[in-house]
């Protein structure tokens, strides 16, 4: 995405938090648009104007899941571990208001700056209003383990400590502690960001297939072919997944996603052990060029 560092002098930009510098920079083609980065390392894109807009792929493809998840502009309960700007909450509240939401986020120098810089409230900007969103600075499975079961329809890990998702955000333990919080009929999505020769993310798809019934994975060809390093959603539940609505979705996006379910999907995981507390490690760094 285009654009250029914010040129106010406001001191909120470009502090450092727990995890590398946190900026700010510019949409140059959307008024009141912002990317939020953390070490350098696209974590949000923000519209104030237009809440619906996701801008980045990958966020767009979770967008397409929570839309499946239950008929169109029906309330529902979401939790995000891992913040960033909120931008998937305030899509939430903007197509489906009177939704409840909690938004997790471990970084306190990028919860102030998103409070300050790009707030929830925003009148008269999104239909239905910000709806009610929660915003909590602790450790997304800290508070995970605190929820009480069948308390979300939808759960989104989306969490990085700067460019790597933190180790234990990525076993069987957290996952089996996220499939308790949701309703029976609940979905699990989760973004998992590798490159070639894509263990981790084969490791993380299998510790989601222990634990829910059904699971799919949706991603650029390029990165499932293990060619350049991206990001890859996996959305499971015990229910049926929205499959058809999904692979019609992402085959008009502008750059359009392969889904893989079934058969492929065990191809996919073949001879990847699940990831577990006691092996786990962080997501891969992401090479120099990734988001060049």
């Amino acid at each position: 995405m285009p654009s250029h560092r914010d040129g106010d002098n406001e001191p909120d930009d470009g502090r450092g938090g727990a995890d590398g510098r946190v900026e700010l920079l510019r949409d140059l083609y959307r008024p009141r648009a912002w990317m939020l980065l953390t070490g350098g390392v696209p974590q949000s894109h923000v519209d104030l104007d237009d809440p619906e807009h996701l801008e980045l792929e990958y966020v767009r493809r979770i967008g397409h899941l929570i839309d499946l998840a239950a008929p169109a502009g029906m309330a529902l309960r979401v939790l995000h571990l891992g913040g960033g700007g909120l931008t998937l909450a305030r899509y939430v509240a903007a197509t489906r208001p009177g939704s409840a939401q909690l938004a997790v986020e471990s970084d306190a120098e990028v919860a102030r700056l998103v409070r300050r810089r790009l707030p929830l409230d925003q009148p008269g900007r999104s239909r239905g209003g910000t709806g009610r969103i929660e915003v909590r600075v602790a450790d997304a499975r800290a508070v995970l383990e605190q929820i009480r079961s069948a308390s979300f329809d939808v759960l989104v890990a989306d969490a990085f400590a700067g460019p790597r998702t933190p180790a234990h955000l990525t076993s069987v333990e957290f996952t089996v502690a996220a499939a308790r919080v949701l309703a029976p009929a609940g979905m699990y999505v989760a973004n998992i960001g590798d490159g070639p020769p894509l263990a981790h993310a084969r490791g993380r798809v299998a510790a989601v297939r222990s634990v829910f019934w059904h699971a799919c994975v949706i991603a650029e060809p390029a990165v499932l072919r293990g060619r350049r390093f991206g990001n890859l959603v996996v959305a499971a539940a015990d229910d049926e997944l929205p499959i058809a609505g999904l692979i019609r979705r992402i085959a008009a996006d502008p750059f359009p996603a392969r889904l893989v379910e079934g058969a492929a999907l065990d191809r996919f995981v073949a001879g990847s052990r699940p990831i577990t507390d006691a092996n786990a490690e962080p997501s891969p760094v992401p090479p120099p060029q990734a988001f060049a």
